[in-house]
């Protein structure tokens, strides 16, 4: 079902002349495609699951993410602006965003369900929700969550 939403979505974007969305659904199809060829060469011989590529989108935009807190610090807003452009772009192909009040309710049911109680058990708690909600929530939000929650 993707595959399908990028190309309506490319045909689109090269329709309305939107150069933007035209080379980052590119990217994101030719990060498809190379997951593809990974699992064929594997002997899997199936592509990426849905929990697979909703992890792939994630870190695309974890990736812009971090980029556009370089590209500020050091002044480059324009660059700042492009990334956040490509951000929007990723995101059409996520699933639903949990709020702020779904995030923290998953946060607290995963610490419950595994029992930490220490800052430092914060990696096994953001792994589960990675499990849990792959592409659902901002991470980082959930990590600061967590912290404060274990802290």
């Amino acid at each position: 079902m993707l595959r399908e939403q990028l190309n309506a979505d490319l045909k689109d974007a090269s329709e309305a002349d939107d150069k933007r969305a035209v080379a980052t659904i590119r990217l994101i199809q030719a990060a498809l495609q190379e997951r593809d060829l990974q699992a064929r060469n594997g002997g899997d011989g199936e592509g990426p699951s849905d929990e697979e590529l909703a992890a792939m989108l994630q870190a695309m935009v974890d990736q812009r993410c971090a980029c556009i807190r370089r590209y500020e610090e050091s002044g480059q807003l324009d660059l700042a602006a492009r990334e956040s452009e490509e951000i929007e772009v990723i995101k059409r192909f996520l699933p639903p965003q949990l709020d702020d009040a779904e995030c923290a309710s998953a946060v607290e049911q995963v610490i419950d369900d595994l029992g930490a109680e220490k800052l430092k058990e914060t990696g096994r708690v953001i792994t589960e929700l990675k499990h849990r909600y792959p592409g659902q929530m901002d991470f980082c939000k959930a990590r600061r969550m967590v912290c404060r929650r274990l802290g």
